[in-house]
């Protein structure tokens, strides 16, 4: 299958910028105390620090399903693509509660079982392996549907004791439960609604297969479309995000306000404004060539490799600035500290920022040997799970 370069570069685009997101968590000197979000606390520079950072998973999700489309053409074998998804999906998850979790954590106890992005993906994978006896039309409007109608389930009144919402719950929205002494199982990323980004990605993956100047119309539309519902939506203030916007102390707070919406789990308005800036970007990249696109297309093509590994650099370097800030292995708190002691310890944002563009840098390298080395042993199926 002939790789798009649209898809590389707009997933390579996000991958770099997920980095910083990260590393803002791991290291920046508020982040273990306040919330970015928050406009009691936060400043506009650390609010778009995180705000920008939106735009990753669900640009991720939805690449992973037309992703999945376009492999399933390229198989041209149903029971081969249903397997393929089925224990892909498998993979994913298992890979996230060992070695993203162990990478994340740095927990030898594994204190924090954390279902997040590449969890959620595996489960939707899992999801379209049993929906692929329908067509790509019919699983788009499955996806569209959860993404448009999960927030209404707040309007519908279960008891706090029901099973019904016992169960659901989980699925639809965050959720903590203890599962042995010590551990405890967090469900960062609610699969169903997130699934539904991926099934939408799936049955759009169909535009790919147009011609560049058609699909680059396409996805003009598409962005505008979802922008445009964002606006409205979020003006009438009724429906779409359970967190409305206010008028703040002044206009750039309130603007603050009208953009900040709910990523946990994504809400309608989440989804359309970052994937109608995805769609955009689709639009912008397709047919662009220059040296920066290169390079973001070097990110894009290894993206799991990417994730994976990531951690292990930064976490190390958290330690680093942790012993260099004076504290020692003694001082280590682990589970949601990631480690780091309580304190002050971590540093400031413009330090984040420095870091941030060393390891993008660094991994440019390594990502693209990856690259090349899968490219050229595509004999080694495995690779195709990595």
């Amino acid at each position: 299958m002939k790789r798009l370069q649209s898809i590389d570069i707009t997933r390579g685009l996000v991958m770099v910028i997920m980095v910083l997101d990260h590393i803002r968590d791991m290291m920046h000197v508020t982040s273990l105390t306040l919330n970015p979000t928050d406009l009691a606390t936060t400043t506009p520079v650390l609010f778009f620090t995180r705000w920008i950072t939106h735009l990753c998973a669900p640009t991720f999700v939805f690449l992973s399903g037309a992703s999945a489309y376009l492999s399933m053409r390229a198989l041209n074998n149903l029971s081969a693509s249903r397997w393929f998804l089925l224990t892909r999906g498998l993979w994913l998850i298992v890979l996230e509660f060992t070695v993203i979790n162990f990478g994340l954590w740095f927990d030898i106890h594994f204190g924090v079982a954390l279902f997040s992005v590449i969890a959620a993906i595996g489960f939707g994978f899992i999801l379209l392996s049993a929906l692929m006896r329908f067509s790509p039309a019919a699983i788009g409007i499955i996806g569209v549907a959860i993404i448009v109608l999960h927030n209404a389930l707040a309007f519908i009144p279960f008891a706090d004791d029901s099973i019904i919402k016992i169960i659901m719950s989980p699925f639809f929205g965050p959720a903590a439960y203890p599962i042995a002494p010590g551990t405890m199982f967090i469900m960062g990323y609610s699969p169903i609604p997130w699934s539904g980004i991926l099934l939408a990605g799936f049955s759009l993956g169909r535009l790919f297969e147009l011609q560049g100047i058609e699909r680059k119309k396409i996805f003009l539309k598409i962005g505008a479309v979802c922008i445009a519902l964002f606006v409205v939506l979020r003006f009438i203030n009724l429906y779409g995000d359970p967190a409305p916007w206010s008028v703040q102390k002044n206009i750039f707070f309130t603007f603050f306000s009208f953009i900040n919406v709910t990523k946990y789990p994504p809400s309608l308005l989440f989804t359309s404004v970052t994937l109608g800036t995805m769609f955009l970007l689709l639009y912008f990249f397709e047919g662009m060539k220059n040296k920066l696109i290169d390079i973001l297309s070097v990110y894009g093509k290894v993206p799991l490799f990417y994730f994976v590994t990531h951690w292990y650099v930064i976490h190390p370097i958290m330690f680093a600035i942790v012993f260099l800030q004076g504290y020692t292995s003694a001082d280590f708190v682990f589970g949601f500290n990631f480690g780091r002691p309580k304190g002050e310890s971590g540093v400031e944002l413009w330090a984040i920022y420095l870091i941030w563009i060393s390891v993008v840098a660094l991994f440019y390298p390594l990502c693209k040997w990856y690259g090349a080395y899968k490219f050229q042993h595509k004999e080694k199926r495995w690779l195709r799970y990595l």
